[in-house]
């Protein structure tokens, strides 16, 4: 609805600025903008009245109980086609379960069937190739015990005439009580043999182990020996070398005992010349000599001292003697 009373501001406490000194400008400005008031359809025209609005709410009413009423009506009739479409859908849902119960029964039989028929052919089929085997081993164990019994009976036949021989040997011989016995004896032998054999490659591939170990060590030993030799050679070179080292460092020690020698006795020459000299200093000054060898320092201390005193002198005396002067004035 149109503002009436329109308002610009609004104070620190929040009431509205009311200005009725601008309250008709105000209006009027607001009558004429559409930014926040907008205008609604046929706002001019006086509308229906309330009589005409109850009349077209009670049509409106009567016919949505009419709608309602065929609604439910409608609700119940369908109820009903679903409480038996319901109970056929039950009836459907236990006897398609029955029978997929006994399909899936029969399923299961029939698994269970062709698994052991599977296993049966399975073992039938191991069994067939364990006879096949043994059947063709037999043939050949026949084939080869015919192969024997043939060459057993041309055996026989032809170490017939050396069975009697034996024979005739054993009735003649004290040794041998009866064929077998000969036989066992000639097997006896002929087993030593075969032992004696083995023994002696046996102990031939000893007798070549322990050639070729006495071979490695006499090795070993030729180059141990040539190692020592040449560690020899090397102690001999070191030896050479070190002895010419030590003459070398003889000599230059025996030139330093030398030179240290000579040091001393220049050392022990120049002492007792200081103290000859200490001691003609004193006996020309007529003093006693007081001072001992191993004071050289206080001797030197008093040579210099009239060493300077001699200098002093000799200085005056050249000064007086360019003087024109005697020194003796």
């Amino acid at each position: 609805m149109p503002r009436h009373k329109p308002t610009l501001t609004i104070d620190v406490v929040g009431n509205l600025d009311l200005r009725p000194e601008h309250s008709v400008g105000d209006y009027r400005l607001s009558r004429q903008q559409d930014q926040y008031f907008v205008k609604p359809p046929n706002w001019d025209s006086a509308g229906d009245s309330i009589e005409i609005i109850y009349i077209e709410n009670l049509r409106e009413n009567n016919a949505m109980k009419a709608l309602q009423k065929q609604l439910l009506q409608d609700a119940k009739r369908q109820s009903l086609v679903n409480s038996q479409r319901t109970r056929k859908m039950y009836k459907m849902q236990e006897r398609l379960r029955k029978r997929f119960i006994e399909v899936n029964s029969f399923i299961k039989d029939c698994v269970e069937k062709k698994r052991v028929a599977d296993k049966i052919i399975h073992e039938q089929k191991t069994l067939h190739v364990e006879l096949n085997k043994g059947i063709h081993r037999f043939k050949s164990s026949l084939s080869e015990l015919e192969v024997f019994r043939t060459d057993l009976k041309h055996t026989v036949a032809e170490f017939q005439p050396y069975e009697r021989v034996l024979n005739d040997v054993v009735k003649v011989s004290d040794i041998f009580e009866s064929p077998k016995d000969c036989i066992d004896r000639c097997d006896a032998l002929m087993l030593a043999q075969v032992e004696i054999s083995q023994l002696q490659l046996q102990k031939l591939e000893e007798i070549e182990n322990m050639r070729n170990r006495m071979l490695l060590m006499t090795n070993e030993a030729a180059l141990t020996v040539l190692g020592l030799k040449n560690d020899l050679g090397r102690m001999e070179r070191s030896y050479s070398q070190a002895r010419q080292t030590c003459l070398k460092w003889e000599k230059i020690l025996t030139s330093c005992k030398d030179v240290i020698a000579n040091n001393n006795l220049d050392k022990e020459c120049s002492m007792e010349c200081i103290l000859t000299l200490y001691k003609m200093i004193c006996k020309r000054r007529g003093i006693k000599p007081s001072l001992r060898s191993y004071e050289m320092p206080l001797i030197l201390d008093f040579i210099k001292y009239e060493v300077d005193l001699w200098n002093d002198v000799l200085r005056e005396m050249d000064t007086s003697s360019k003087a024109g002067k005697s020194p003796l004035c």
